[in-house]
């Protein structure tokens, strides 16, 4: 390529110029003439370093793996005749599932000749799908839909409904804070006793100081007859 566009490091254009002359101008500075749209006509040149763009380009990609949450597709299976009981238990792993941020297959599993009776299968799938979006938490992705024996139905979490599942103490920091506790209430109980001390003390100072300040009982006895 002849020429090429070339932008500066500060984002200004520097215009169309010889690619020789481009790479010289990038050296003299103690940089790199990288390409960055090499579709375009003429093709289009930054200066910039090189290193340290690639370094933010791998520190970008390193964060965004972290925040991406691992879906996993979890399988919770019904019979068309399940108790409620049962289903009610089931449908409290789906939320879960769902809050977790994990895909659900809901599978409605027939035996023999239940199969003939399919539409029972279905009223499974829509009274679970009723619960999920009555509470948020999810959309159904993929219908009811019949796979030899089984009938299947996939649901999708909602980005909102997701939450951070707590994870239980461990035993050294539960321990921890109980010991933090009493220490706390044995220096209030020390607190109260020593204030409740000082109050006795000024207590009996000021009685003796009424008692010193009473008048003496007369002994005069001229004025009886």
């Amino acid at each position: 390529m002849p020429e090429v566009l070339v932008i500066a490091a500060n984002g200004e254009k520097l215009g169309v110029m010889n690619t020789d002359q481009a790479v010289a101008l990038a050296e003299d500075i103690g940089l790199d003439l990288v390409e960055v749209s090499p579709k375009a006509r003429p093709p289009v040149c930054r200066i910039m370093d090189y290193g340290k763009y690639k370094y933010e380009q791998r520190k970008k990609a390193s964060e965004g793996k972290k925040n991406t949450v691992s879906s996993l597709l979890k399988e919770v299976k019904f019979r068309p005749k399940t108790d409620v009981h049962d289903f009610n238990f089931k449908v409290d792993h789906i939320k879960r599932f769902l809050l977790e941020g994990h895909k659900v297959k809901v599978t409605v599993r027939f035996r023999g000749r239940e199969v003939m009776h399919s539409d029972r299968g279905t009223a499974v799938c829509k009274k679970i799908e009723r619960f999920v979006t009555e509470h948020q938490l999810g959309n159904v992705e993929t219908m009811p839909r019949m796979e030899g024996k089984d009938m299947h139905m996939i649901i999708a979490p909602r980005p909102g409904a997701r939450r951070q599942v707590k994870r239980p103490e461990t035993p050294e920091k539960a321990k921890g804070k109980g010991e933090r506790k009493v220490e706390l209430k044995a220096k209030a109980s020390g607190g109260d006793g020593k204030a409740g001390g000082e109050g006795k003390a000024a207590g009996a100072a000021a009685a003796a100081v009424a008692v010193a300040a009473a008048p003496a009982p007369s002994t005069d006895t001229e004025g009886k007859a």
